[in-house]
């Protein structure tokens, strides 16, 4: 699918993307495999030249924010300190971006790593290796919590345990990662989102964003449910918007978990039938958080599922259509920038 770019020069930095090389994470997909190997066809080799061509695709990508995603951990380090490579693997990529040989982009410019909290206060040597992995680029962690107690939503790999982020364990590690000043990503399923609610209100000096819009889910048991469950997941979003710690990103929808579109990978679907599809979503995200704590997010490749790169960007670009000049800075930019501290790039 091939548009005219909507906006090209409006800049946006792209607050949520992955690296990976599957052949190196295979022993995270054993049979059978899941709609997620599916939705990411193409990309099971995703590292700086596949991430480069899709940010210079047309739409103005000034910077971008790596997510961790369990890829590049270090194979001699003990299993805490594995994530660690991963931190050293986006820095090198990082520093590729940042020579200017690739022009002005400034990939992963902010690197989210992973340290397992349930670790309680051990979690602390892990934590202050990812810092200096980071060397000035580390920002926060993600440990997702996505449950789900039919199997088949999720598969393999994705699964947490249920109720993690209430667990007496994770809590005491998160309480000496939010000593730190870092940010902490959240990942949950819609039916989950009480659990960031509970984490927020009890952390409220700490900086959460919540992925993906809340992860409304089409898929398995919740195939065709998403009306059923709409005022579900929207009175879950307007909750978390009153916790002033707490950000969301407007994207994610695009996955195979959402199914919206429910065919993929990226079968031809349109920027304006892709906008009519996540407006609701989006548009309460935004009433509920203000267009101070909301950004727009590619999530890729993983949202590849349902939208090409430039094809994505455009339907952001249809649902904020009359929002003004200084609101479209902030969600496609400013927000981004500010929640991970990477001010410098739009300089």
């Amino acid at each position: 699918m091939t548009e005219d770019i909507l906006e090209p020069d409006l800049p946006i930095i792209d607050p949520h993307h992955h690296l990976w090389d599957l052949r190196q994470m295979v022993p995270m997909f054993p049979e059978p495999q899941h709609n997620f190997i599916s939705a990411i066809a193409g990309a099971a080799h995703y590292t700086f030249d596949q991430l480069h061509a899709d940010v210079s695709s047309g739409h103005n990508i000034v910077g971008t924010i790596f997510m961790e995603c369990g890829a590049f951990y270090n194979a001699d380090a003990t299993g805490a300190m594995k994530p660690v490579g991963e931190v050293e693997f986006v820095n090198g990529v990082a520093a590729q971006s940042a020579s200017g040989l690739y022009g002005p982009l400034r990939a992963c410019a902010a690197i989210i790593g992973h340290a397992d909290l349930t670790l309680g206060s051990d979690v602390a040597p892990v934590l202050d290796a990812l810092v200096a992995a980071g060397n000035g680029r580390f920002r926060g962690i993600r440990h997702q919590g996505a449950w789900d107690a039919d199997p088949a939503v999720l598969g393999p790999p994705f699964h947490a345990p249920e109720g993690l982020y209430s667990s007496s364990d994770f809590r005491t590690g998160f309480a000496e990662f939010s000593n730190r000043n870092l940010t902490f990503d959240a990942w949950v399923l819609e039916p989950q989102l009480a659990d960031v609610i509970a984490l927020a209100k009890t952390f409220p000096d700490q900086k959460i964003v919540l992925d993906h819009c809340g992860t409304p889910l089409n898929i398995a048991s919740y195939q065709g449910k998403l009306g059923e469950n709409f005022d579900r997941w929207k009175a879950s979003i307007t909750a978390l918007g009153k916790c002033d710690n707490v950000s969301v990103k407007l994207g994610g929808l695009a996955m195979a978990f959402c199914g919206m579109p429910e065919i993929g990978p990226a079968k031809n679907v349109t920027s304006a039938d892709l906008a009519m599809m996540w407006v609701p979503y989006i548009e309460h995200c935004i009433d509920a958080f203000g267009t101070d704590r909301a950004m727009f997010e590619s999530n890729y490749p993983v949202d590849r599922w349902g939208a090409t790169y430039p094809v994505l960007w455009n339907a952001f670009k249809r649902i904020s259509a009359d929002y003004s000049a200084d609101e479209k800075a902030a969600l496609y930019a400013g927000n981004a920038a500010a929640f991970y501290g990477i001010e410098s790039v739009l300089a």
